[in-house]
């Protein structure tokens, strides 16, 4: 009985091991190895919308590993980029981005150039023509007043050379030829034409000292905004530029932009010299105008006392002689007293 059991049991295990045997076998899930090869991890897919490669004409970079290409052959294929031809200027410098700029901008440029040269060309002679002005009515001014009448203060302005020079001079000359040319006048009016004279003459000399100094103002008040048109400009052909490559890419701006950019700052570079340099001319202008009025102050005094003095040397003789005169007179109408 025991046996029978034993064969039973034996039976059934056999019979439950071929039917596993038989059965599909299914593998079990793994966990991702951390020494896998970067082959079996999982690929990035591919979107569904990929952008299409860019023209390299346009200076566009091309599309970034975010968005491939499409690949019409074997998808394991690499794929290779579109080689880019350099035609965006990679010299940022000042002279790269004038060389690379539209026509206008280029005119525009050019023009503000030239304005600063002018500038600095004015300001030399300008400063140079000031300075020895201011120096020669200054030792002028300091000689007339040492003088003791009109003909010694133009001698002493004359100096070893024996001309008169200068603003100053041309007062003095003013001063003498009309003292000449009115001796047998009055006094009152010798005074009246000379001060005309000198007004006018240091009227002329002011207007000749700031001939020049005009262009500074317009140059200072029109640069920026001429810079200014350059920099719309260029920044319209940089929006048209943008509208035709189709990208937003900063490269395809960004050097349109710098152009127009160094259109402002060369605007700048003229206006705010030319502003300055105005202002200074036009202080000092002012301060010689004021030395060319202290020297005809000066030569009026010796004038109002070169004509007292000649009217004093005049004037004894005539009450001399009606002195003699009203004597005459006393002893002729005196009554004759007999003599007893």
């Amino acid at each position: 009985m025991m046996r029978a059991f034993r064969l039973a049991l034996v039976a059934l295990s056999l019979s439950v091991v071929v039917a596993q045997a038989q059965a599909p076998v299914q593998p079990a899930p793994q966990a991702p190895s951390e020494t896998a090869p970067p082959a079996a991890q999982a690929q990035p897919t591919t979107p569904t919308n990929p952008l299409p490669p860019a023209l390299p004409q346009l200076g566009i970079n091309p599309p970034s590993t975010a968005h491939p290409p499409l690949a019409l052959g074997n998808p394991a294929a690499p794929v290779a980029a579109p080689a880019m031809t350099a035609t965006l200027p990679h010299d940022l410098s000042p002279w790269g981005m004038f060389m690379a700029a539209d026509i206008v901008v280029k005119g525009v440029m050019l023009g503000l150039a030239f304005a600063s040269l002018v500038t600095w060309t004015i300001w030399l002679a300008k400063a140079m023509e000031l300075a020895a002005a201011k120096r020669s009515a200054g030792r002028a001014l300091r000689r007339i007043e040492a003088a003791e009448n009109l003909g010694e203060a133009a001698g002493a302005a004359a100096g070893k050379s024996g001309k008169l020079r200068g603003a100053v001079g041309q007062l003095l000359n003013a001063a003498l030829s009309e003292t000449r040319r009115s001796a047998d006048l009055g006094e009152d009016g010798i005074k009246e034409r000379v001060a005309i004279a000198l007004s006018r003459i240091e009227a002329r000399a002011g207007r000749s000292m700031a001939r020049g100094t005009g262009l500074l103002a317009t140059i200072g008040s029109t640069a920026p905004f001429v810079g200014l048109f350059g920099t719309v400009w260029g920044i319209m052909n940089s929006f048209i530029g943008i509208s035709q490559a189709k990208t937003t890419n900063l490269a395809v701006v960004a050097p349109g932009i710098a152009e127009a950019l160094l259109a402002t700052a060369i605007g700048l570079v003229a206006a705010i010299p030319a502003v300055i340099i105005y202002n200074v001319f036009a202080r000092a202008i002012t301060g010689y105008r004021a030395t060319l009025s202290d020297a005809s102050g000066e030569i009026l005094r010796h004038l109002s006392r070169d004509l007292e003095r000649r009217q004093r040397a005049v004037a004894p003789a005539p009450r001399a002689a009606s002195a003699s005169s009203a004597s005459a007179t006393s002893v002729a109408s005196a009554p004759l007293v007999p003599a007893e």
